[in-house]
C-alpha cells in the first residue's frame, strides 16, 4: 500500500469515527440486530469511502453518511426476513409441554449493549420526538419490525434523529409530501404497540434507589431460585421469552408453571448490565459437569410502573463480550 493511500486512509478514518458509533445504533434500530448493523456499517462506510470524492458539500458530512447508511440498511431488508421477538412469532405456549427445538434462523431481534455503544441520555435533535435512548427499547426496536422499510427509515429518520422531512425525501429520493405521509402511518402503527410510558420515563419516575432496591430484590430472587419471589415481582399478564426459543409464557400462573421447569431448575448468577436502553442482566446457568458457571444469558426486564411487565431472556453467549460481561460471575 503507498504511502499516499495509507494517509488517504487515516484521514477518512479521522472523518468518520466521530459518527461510527451514532450510526451504528441508526443501523440497529433499522435491522434490530446487532449482527446485522454491524455489516451495515461496515457496507455503508466502504461505500462512503468509495464515494467520498463525490461530496459536493451541499449537506453536513453527518447528513450525507446517515443518507449512505439508511440507503446500505434498505438494501438489506430487501434481501432478508424481520426481526422479531417470540410473543410476535406465535401464540403463548403451555408451560407444561415440551419446549420443543429453537429456532436457530436469524428471525429474532438481538440484545443491544447501549452503554458500550454510545446511546446517550436526551434526545438526537430538538425535533426529535423520541429519547436516544427511547429509540432502542425493546418494544420500539420490535415495533419499528412491522413497519414496511420505507416507513421505518422515515419514522426513525426524523423522530429519533431529527432530521427535517425535506432532508428525509433526499435521503430517500422522494417527496416531502411522501415523507410526511409515510410518518404519519408509521407513528400510528408504532403508537399501537409500544406502551404508554417508555422505559426512560419509568426508570426516572421510580428514581434511582426503588431501581436499585427493585435489582436487587430481582437478583436475590433468581439466584435463591425462589419461584414465589420472582413471580411477586411480575404484573398479572407478565410475559417471558427466551429467543432462540419459539416458545413464550403469558401470566403469573404460566409463568410459575414453567420456571422450576425451565430456567430455575438449575442454579444461576446474575450481573446487572444496560441493554436497549433498559435494566438487564448477564446470567450464568451452574453446570455441575464442568463445576463452574457458564455464560447463559442477555436477560432483559421491561416495567410497568414497579412491576415487571416482560422478561425477555436473549440465549446469546456469544453476546457477552458486547457487554463488557466476564467469563465467569
Amino acid at each position: 500500500m503507498s504511502t499516499a493511500t495509507t494517509a488517504d486512509d487515516e484521514a477518512y478514518r479521522r472523518l468518520v469515527e466521530p459518527y461510527r458509533r451514532e450510526l451504528h445504533a441508526h443501523c440497529y434500530r433499522m435491522l434490530g440486530s446487532v449482527h446485522d448493523a454491524d455489516d451495515a456499517l461496515q457496507d455503508a462506510l466502504l461505500r462512503a469511502w468509495r464515494a467520498l470524492g463525490r461530496f459536493e458539500g451541499r449537506s453536513s458530512l453527518r447528513s450525507w453518511l446517515y443518507r449512505i447508511a439508511t440507503n446500505t440498511c434498505l438494501d438489506l431488508i430487501a434481501r432478508r426476513q424481520k426481526r422479531v421477538l417470540p410473543i410476535d412469532h406465535g401464540a403463548a405456549a403451555d408451560p407444561h409441554a415440551d419446549p420443543g427445538e429453537p429456532i436457530v434462523e436469524s428471525i429474532w431481534l438481538e440484545p443491544y449493549p447501549d452503554e458500550r455503544l454510545g446511546v446517550e441520555d436526551g434526545f438526537a435533535a430538538p425535533e426529535a420526538r423520541y429519547e436516544r435512548r427511547e429509540g432502542v427499547e425493546l418494544a420500539f426496536i420490535a415495533a419499528l419490525q412491522h413497519l414496511p422499510a420505507t416507513q421505518r427509515a422515515v419514522l426513525v429518520l426524523r423522530e429519533v434523529l431529527g432530521f427535517s422531512a425535506a432532508e428525509v425525501a433526499e435521503t430517500l429520493d422522494t417527496t416531502t409530501a411522501s415523507v410526511n405521509s409515510a410518518l404519519q402511518r408509521a407513528r400510528a402503527a408504532v403508537d399501537e404497540r409500544v406502551p404508554e410510558r417508555s422505559q426512560q420515563a419509568t426508570l426516572r419516575a421510580l428514581g434511582d434507589e426503588r431501581v436499585r432496591a427493585l435489582v436487587e430484590r430481582y437478583v436475590d430472587a433468581w439466584e435463591r431460585g425462589d419461584v414465589e419471589a420472582v413471580v411477586a415481582m411480575l404484573a398479572e399478564d407478565a410475559t417471558f421469552s427466551m429467543p432462540p426459543q419459539r416458545n413464550w409464557y403469558r401470566g403469573r400462573g404460566a409463568i410459575a408453571a414453567f420456571l422450576p421447569r425451565g430456567p430455575l431448575a438449575m442454579r444461576r448468577r446474575f450481573i446487572p448490565v444496560r441493554a436497549n436502553g433498559q435494566l438487564a442482566f448477564g446470567t450464568y446457568r451452574w453446570e455441575a459437569d464442568a463445576g463452574r458457571f457458564r455464560k447463559n444469558a442477555v436477560h432483559v426486564i421491561t416495567l410497568r410502573g414497579s412491576e415487571i411487565s416482560d422478561m425477555t431472556a436473549f440465549l446469546y453467549p456469544d453476546a457477552f463480550a458486547a457487554f463488557g460481561l466476564p467469563e465467569q460471575p
